[in-house]
């Protein structure tokens, strides 16, 4: 059963950085085709989604004993709010 913990681990750990790495890239192509854009938002944006990145990484990491189940469920609660909120914020750049 570690055996599957751990890659359950690791497919969580890969689900946070290519979604939110996915999201960051947008925002950097965004930011290349509104040259005359004002970057301090998106900037912003950026560091917020790397903020989040690191929290849920550590979330991740933390994650043992009894409930990891719940424990999952509750972290990948959180990256789909966090997620959300940053496609809504990129939308309105």
């Amino acid at each position: 059963n570690k055996t599957k913990f751990m890659a359950s681990i690791r497919q969580l750990k890969k689900d946070i950085n290519n979604e939110i790495g996915a999201i960051i890239e947008d925002i950097y192509h965004w930011e290349l085709s509104n040259p005359k854009a004002d970057l301090t938002k998106s900037e912003q944006l950026i560091d917020e989604a790397i903020v989040y990145f690191d929290t849920l990484m550590q979330q991740v990491n933390a994650v043992k004993g009894e409930n990891t189940k719940k424990q999952f469920s509750s972290i990948l609660s959180e990256k789909e709010k966090n997620i959300k909120v940053l496609l809504n914020k990129f939308a309105k750049l």
